[in-house]
């Protein structure tokens, strides 16, 4: 299978963008038009819609399961539809899981979600390093065999991750230390594109730790999380990507609620404040430092 980084760096490159939309089910802000006989039909409804109208517009997905889990079975067979569609409609798939564990619990998620057979059919995930790179390991090697993706938090923009991730630790910062760790797991993963198909998280507010990151890890690509509603702007949120001829590459920038749940009013129809969101979220990444 070709490598995970590959597939999405030639697809943000044919769009000419790199932003991520997070399909997170906020089930009081999906409009009633959507609402059927139970919060799991309401996620399917919402979800499929806006798949079928952003599908062509986008690279990649990112739901978090977390939102599905809450509803129980039903939830996850949501999530797992909607895998479904947004494979069948040629997107990449990024599960937000921040799965972290040890032994064969990690290698448990590590198969769920990046095997031939595994639960769910995704691209990537994300994984929680910090009970060490065994915890990580599992992931990078079902990712290596399979042309799949591993995301790992270094960076975090919540204002409680500060108090780990700022201290100090031989004249770094811990998550300098966190990234200069998965140097290794960057070259076993490296595509043909020049990208790896390790991936750090970076903070959308923090694009000075984004610039120190790719000092550490020139090659893998970032997610970008906090553009948009969660204050994030463009330029910040390009900090650490590359411009490549057909735009900034080395990752993707995710937006959920500004783009999936708009506030703007004016507008005739759902689909149009859709498109609206969408367009405005894609014109600044495209303009962003000039």
């Amino acid at each position: 299978m070709e490598n995970f980084a590959d597939r999405l760096t030639a697809r943000t490159r044919e769009l000419g963008h790199p932003l991520c939309v997070g399909l997170d089910p906020y089930l009081l802000q999906i409009p009633p038009r959507f609402h059927g006989v139970s919060e799991s039909d309401t996620a399917l409804n919402f979800f499929s819609e806006f798949l079928s109208v952003a599908g062509d517009r986008i690279a990649i997905v990112k739901p978090q399961i977390s939102l599905f889990e809450r509803m129980g079975i039903p939830g996850l067979e949501v999530l797992q539809k909607l895998i479904e569609q947004a494979k069948a409609l040629g997107l990449l798939v990024l599960l937000g899981a921040k799965r972290g564990d040890i032994g064969e619990t990690a290698r448990g998620y590590a198969e769920a979600y990046l095997s031939p057979n595994g639960f769910l059919d995704v691209d990537a995930v994300t994984v929680n390093p910090y009970m060490g790179l065994d915890a990580v390991e599992p992931f990078v090697e079902l990712a290596q065999s399979n042309g799949k993706g591993v995301v790992v938090l270094v960076r975090n923009g919540n204002p409680g991750s500060d108090a780990f991730q700022l201290l100090e630790s031989n004249g770094q910062y811990l998550f300098e230390v966190v990234a200069e760790s998965l140097v290794r797991f960057e070259e076993r993963l490296m595509g043909n594109a020049g990208w790896s198909s390790l991936a750090v998280t970076v903070s959308a507010r923090s694009p000075e730790d984004s610039v120190r990151i790719r000092k550490k890890l020139p090659r893998s690509l970032f997610l970008v999380l906090g553009y948009g509603a969660q204050g994030g702007d463009a330029t910040s949120s390009t900090a650490g990507l590359r411009r490549g001829k057909q735009g900034f590459e080395g990752g993707v920038v995710n937006s959920s609620r500004g783009v999936l749940y708009p506030s703007e009013p004016g507008f005739n129809s759902w689909e149009s404040a859709i498109e609206n969101a969408l367009m405005k979220a894609i014109q600044g990444l495209k303009q962003a430092h000039g």
